[in-house]
């Protein structure tokens, strides 16, 4: 550390902090995020900073060699941060480049000329029921190319949906079996196309609870104008909050989890080359899917494998950043975290395969770093955060010292190494980054992550695929006792030995010196993030609700014939909330409402500003209502977090929690 003479040591360890704080508040005015050198530079920054924390943290911060237990802390944390660490330094070489693809698609719009090619849609359903998989049929047909067909693909053989299908006019298949699970429901579906006298050119894969906006198909055929891609795939946005957002009532101020990846990870991916394809809102080159054979049932995670499957075979892999489908988040949290653990176990069964960093394969070097990449992600980032809230406690109920540290070294190192990558990312992924609630989002899930990672590595075969369950009745409020446990019990052994540390001279340990200081603020950190995700863990009750962008007139006539121009508050597919004239409950009319028409209706509920009303639109109807709220190309959900409002809302929900 540097002394300034006329500086006490703690002012000559603020002092660079608060340079580093000024620089990045000043690269907001010139820096430009799509710039590739800008971003260079500022992830260069970062990791010499990085390196500079972990040459202090080696140096001047471990206990010395020996049987202690303080060396057996010390040293083992040391161990699972220099992991994350290096997963840390391997996003920001990934995020010094960034590349979109919106003006490429503008400029190869309609290459193919007056003959559109035919494109298969298919989707994939296993156990969902009909009021979810109207909205992506209803979608998929509603797709402004004119060559499609939309085959539903049936892995729980079901006569009602054959039924369905039959009244929409949309294929409809299914097997004996359910041999390779939704991997090889598609290879199936697939076998059966290459039997049609015309198959496809390409092929469109559409998860049951995703619907495709209007320009879906035409935007991303316009990036196969490069006769090298194999695959283009979009982002996966939801018009329904995750369980972290709905939990803790952030829907309106704070992105989903997957909103970072999407909009800023994949774009930076496709620049160095190696995005991948992720399931659903992807469409794939026919005569690329048939040479590789189809999709390999090696991983339960077959997204990721297609992608390295086709770069294997010289086909590659382009990403299109535009919100071009959404869909259905899981809506409990046991869905969440079994979807999340699924997708880690299926990555760790990739890097096991014949297609892993280490195999013998024709993978690029970039390719093998891609693999390496998303293993790190997800073997250090959860395990990291689970070990910072257990590793203070070894200090408050045992003395062992973590970490060895004076206050102005951690202001030096840390401070600094922190301070810049926190507000960097501001600038690059304005909005995304919000301590607590970014850790809440990790920790929630950490331990059966963490446990899917391990089990992966160690043991890659013989798991079967965990089908994320969709829909159900969320009426109620169901408190998810089993996984809050462990956090509420960390969050008591935290708040217990902070209080005996400040309370007691029997733990008040003095010989940690400065590095209590570190303690202390560390473990009243852990209390918030402990706190949060023991919140996070009481599903609320929800209700389906589309509030419109913009204030929209509707017209309700009644059966008595009073006729009024009435501003729709809130829009879903059986209630619609107006504000104007207050009508007695009972009341019965039609509700014209644009681009659905004369839908009937009668008043359940008065309201201080209006009336509420429940709608009986009829088949057409409703499928113009699903339209509106889904195909229309609005782009759904938060895209960054808003500050003002997220404190409102974090404020609202700790009130009615109380």
């Amino acid at each position: 550390m540097i002394y300034f003479p006329h500086l006490s040591e703690l002012g000559s360890a603020v002092l660079p902090l608060l340079l580093v704080v000024g620089a990045t508040l000043l690269l907001s005015l010139f820096v430009r995020p799509t710039n590739n050198l800008h971003r260079t530079l500022i992830f260069a920054v970062s990791i010499v900073l990085a390196l500079r924390y972990v040459w202090w943290r080696a140096t001047e911060t471990l206990a010395p060699l020996g049987l202690t237990w303080d060396m057996a802390a010390s040293w083992s944390l040391f161990v699972i941060e220099m992991m994350a660490l290096v997963g840390s330094l391997s996003s920001f070489v990934l995020m010094s480049r960034v590349k979109l693809r919106s003006v490429e698609a503008d400029e190869h719009a309609g290459w193919w000329g007056k003959d559109e090619p035919r494109v298969g849609i298919l989707i994939a359903t296993y156990n969902e029921e009909l009021d979810i998989l109207e909205r992506s049929i209803v979608g998929a047909k509603s797709l402004r190319h004119a060559n499609k067909e939309v085959i539903v693909l049936d892995d729980s053989r079901r006569d009602w949906l054959r039924d369905y299908c039959l009244s929409q006019n949309v294929r409809y298949m299914r097997r004996p079996d359910n041999k390779g699970a939704k991997a090889g429901n598609i290879n199936h579906a697939l076998d059966r196309l290459a039997e049609d006298p015309v198959p496809p050119d390409f092929v469109a894969v559409l998860d049951a609870d995703f619907v495709p906006h209007r320009g879906f198909i035409s935007r991303s055929l316009a990036l196969f104008h490069d006769t090298a891609v194999g695959l283009v795939q979009t982002p996966q946005h939801f018009f329904n909050a995750d369980p972290i957002q709905h939990n803790l009532g952030i829907s309106r101020s704070y992105p989903d989890e997957q909103r970072f990846f999407f909009d800023y990870m994949q774009p930076s991916r496709d620049a160095w080359d190696i995005a991948f394809c992720c399931g659903t809102s992807s469409i794939v080159r026919w005569s690329a899917l048939r040479e590789i054979g189809g999709l390999s049932t090696e991983s339960v995670t077959e997204d990721f494998l297609l992608t390295l499957v086709l770069q294997e075979h010289g086909w590659r892999t382009v990403y299109l950043a535009e919100p071009l489908t959404e869909g259905l988040a899981p809506e409990g949290l046991k869905e969440y975290v079994t979807q999340r653990a699924r997708w880690c176990l299926g990555l760790m069964q990739i890097a096991r395969s014949s297609l892993g960093p280490l195999g013998r394969n024709n993978l690029r070097l970039r390719d093998r770093w891609s693999v390496i990449d998303s293993v790190l992600f997800w073997t250090t980032s959860f395990s990291f955060r689970i070990a910072s809230v257990i590793y203070p406690l070894l200090y408050w109920y045992f003395n062992i010292i973590v970490v060895n540290a004076r206050l102005e070294d951690v202001l030096v190192y840390f401070g600094c190494y922190i301070a810049w990558t926190m507000l960097t990312m501001r600038v690059l992924a304005p909005g995304m980054i919000v301590p607590i609630l970014q850790d809440v989002g990790q920790l929630i899930g950490a331990f059966p992550i963490t446990r899917a990672a391990f089990t992966g590595l160690l043991r890659p075969k013989g798991h079967p695929f965990s089908v994320t369950a969709k829909g159900g009745d969320r009426t109620k409020v169901v408190i998810q006792w089993q996984m809050m446990a462990p956090f509420a019990v960390l969050l008591g052994l935290t708040v217990l030995g902070l209080f005996l540390g400040i309370l007691s001279d029997r733990f008040a340990f003095n010989d940690a010196g400065d590095g209590k200081w570190v303690i202390i603020f560390w473990t009243i950190y852990n209390v918030f993030v402990l706190a949060v995700t023991c919140l996070a863990c009481v599903e609320l009750p929800r209700r389906e609700r589309h509030v419109a962008d913009q204030p929209e007139r509707a017209i309700f006539v009644t059966e008595e014939g009073d006729i009024r121009r009435q501003w729709i508050a809130s829009l879903a597919l059986d209630v619609v909330r107006l504000r104007g004239r207050i009508y007695p409950v009972g009341t019965r009319g039609r509700l014209r409402i644009k681009e659905v028409g004369d839908v009937e209706a009668y008043v359940i509920a008065q309201t201080a500003d209006g009336t509420r009303l429940h709608l009986l639109p009829d088949e057409k109807q409703r499928e113009a209502l699903f339209l509106r709220f889904y195909a229309d190309g609005d782009e759904p959900g938060i895209g960054r977090a808003r500050s003002s409002l997220l404190i409102k809302d974090i404020a609202r929900r700790l009130s009615a929690g109380s």
